[in-house]
């Protein structure tokens, strides 16, 4: 069921406008158009007025020349015409093409550039008769209706002042020469140009921020239809939880098959455990092949022990090494006299056989750099090493 209009409170999000725009819903003015069109034909008639002068009284000449021949045969008076009728849209398809121009860079300025077929596609909403109805109803339409008829009773106004007050000089044309009376005629309509897009300027400047209006008013959104975007945006949140947690477990039995080849596991001896391997011929310094904190520390403890691998309880250097290293990576330098300790010990535990007991009853205790241990000078520092 679609979301009605008292839903729809939430102004519209970026992507919705940028949908909307490659749609072609785009904050268009027709009254900017308008002022437009008619400003760059004002602009074009007093730049050209001296050609457009010569060119209406060529016009009018060859109008009204008389043509005996046109008396005994329609063919000069049907040349005559389509001469006449050519030569004026040699005058007109320009100005039209300017007006054109000048209608689609105000557009353009209004609500920038934006070519888009989908509104030119046929659909049912389109033809369908009761929802053209219920268009041509709508407050929105009737607003349109409403301003387009007060807009026109404007310019009507401004028309029948202008031609009220000019009367006596549109009938003083008819006893002027006709080059004066064409200069004087031009004159005349250049002023009612000027005249009429007063009007249209406010109208235009009103229009331009109302359409903006208008079409963020339309784009409104609904609680539901904001949580759908942002799950089409942000994905599913359960579903990208369990793939996360998914990414985290593939990751962890990945690291804990490598604490079975690790030398050693050093462990806080609950909180952190951190399992180190190193190759002499391979490796220019100990690497972390497993590290955890809490379950995971417990698991690779329980993995070590059962693989036979040492576990060694210092807590400092658990700590170090947890905080200051990445999985597959060689240890810091200032903590290689710390580890080098600890290896060596389990060297000397791989060659003493029957003596293991003896060493494992009397481990190393690695002296870690303070600035190192993440809990050093703090009361969880004399925990750890009671721990």
């Amino acid at each position: 069921m679609a979301d009605s209009a008292q839903d729809r409170q939430l102004p519209a999000t970026e992507r919705k406008i940028r949908k909307a725009r490659e749609d072609g819903q785009v904050a268009r003015s027709r009254d900017l158009g308008h002022l437009a069109a008619l400003a760059a034909l004002a602009l074009v008639i007093a730049g050209a007025a001296p050609w457009l002068m010569a060119w209406s009284q060529r016009m009018l000449a060859t109008g009204l020349r008389f043509d005996h021949r046109a008396l005994q045969h329609t063919t000069p008076m049907l040349e005559r015409l389509g001469g006449q009728t050519f030569d004026s849209l040699f005058l007109l398809v320009p100005l039209g093409g300017v007006m054109l121009l000048a209608a689609l860079a105000s557009g353009v300025l209004a609500g920038g550039w934006n070519f888009s077929l989908k509104s030119m596609a046929p659909t049912w909403e389109k033809i369908d008769p009761w929802a053209g109805m219920g268009r041509m109803v709508s407050m929105q339409q009737m607003g349109v209706m409403l301003k387009a008829c007060l807009l026109a009773l404007v310019l009507g106004a401004i028309g029948g002042v202008f031609m009220w007050q000019k009367l006596g000089a549109f009938t003083d044309l008819v006893t002027l020469p006709l080059p004066a009376a064409l200069a004087r005629a031009g004159a005349l309509f250049g002023s009612l140009l000027l005249w009429l897009l007063l009007p249209l300027g406010v109208f235009a400047l009103v229009d331009v921020p109302l359409q903006r209006f208008l079409l963020l008013r339309r784009l409104r959104m609904s609680h539901e239809e904001m949580k759908k975007e942002h799950k089409e945006v942000e994905g599913n949140q359960a579903v990208k939880a369990k793939m996360r947690l998914r990414m985290r477990e593939m990751a962890n039995r990945r690291m804990l098959a490598e604490v079975p080849g690790a030398d050693l596991v050093v462990m806080n001896p609950t909180h952190y455990a951190v399992a180190l391997k190193y190759d002499e011929a391979a490796m220019g310094a100990p690497r972390v092949v497993a590290k955890g904190a809490d379950l995971i520390a417990l698991r690779i403890r329980d993995l070590a022990r059962e693989s036979g691998v040492p576990v060694l309880q210092a807590p400092p250097l658990a700590r170090a090494l947890y905080t200051h290293t990445e999985l597959d990576q060689e240890i810091p330098a200032a903590l290689f006299s710390a580890v080098a300790q600890v290896l060596a010990w389990v060297f000397q535990l791989r060659q003493a056989g029957s003596a293991r007991s003896v060493l494992l009853a009397s481990p190393p205790q690695p002296v870690v750099p303070p600035e190192l241990d993440p809990h050093h000078g703090t009361a969880s520092d004399a925990e750890g090493a009671a721990r």
